[in-house]
């Protein structure tokens, strides 16, 4: 049953039918609002545990390195080395209007290591660091 005139009684009807696409694009949506925040948390760590502090939440206008315990940078998702750590956190910078870093690293990793990777960014003029942690569970 078509509303409005029928002027071509028994014939097709040539409306679009657009309930399908909006029930598919609301799914589509929903699925897109749901794995959105997951996406900068795709690079598996322990990072340690501390009492709420400041709560920061991630998003893809920080620039946000992940050290993990394979001794492996991640910008992001993307994988990087040593050796371009600066240069693509400067050009980072630069894309995000942003001077800070967060840095995600594993809880197993010696201090050392962790010490190390902030002298080395450090030397290299990257002075704002802030180091991400997990809130502690209140018992």
């Amino acid at each position: 049953m078509a509303f409005g005139n029928n002027k071509n009684d028994g014939g097709p009807v040539s409306e679009i039918n657009v309930t399908p696409l909006v029930d598919v694009m609301l799914v589509l949506l929903i699925i897109f609002m749901v794995t959105a925040p997951l996406m900068f948390n795709g690079i598996e760590l322990t990072l340690p545990k501390t009492e709420e502090s400041n709560v920061v939440n991630l998003n893809s206008s920080q620039v946000i390195l992940s050290y993990t315990l394979s001794d492996e940078y991640y910008l992001g998702k993307d994988k990087i080395l040593r050796n371009e750590l600066v240069k693509v956190i400067r050009s980072k910078f630069v894309e995000t209007n942003t001077s800070t870093l967060f840095l995600r690293a594993d809880y197993k990793l010696d201090y050392g290591k962790v010490a190390r990777l902030m002298s080395f960014l450090k030397a290299n003029n990257i002075n704002q660091i802030a180091l991400v942690t997990e809130v502690e569970d209140q018992k």
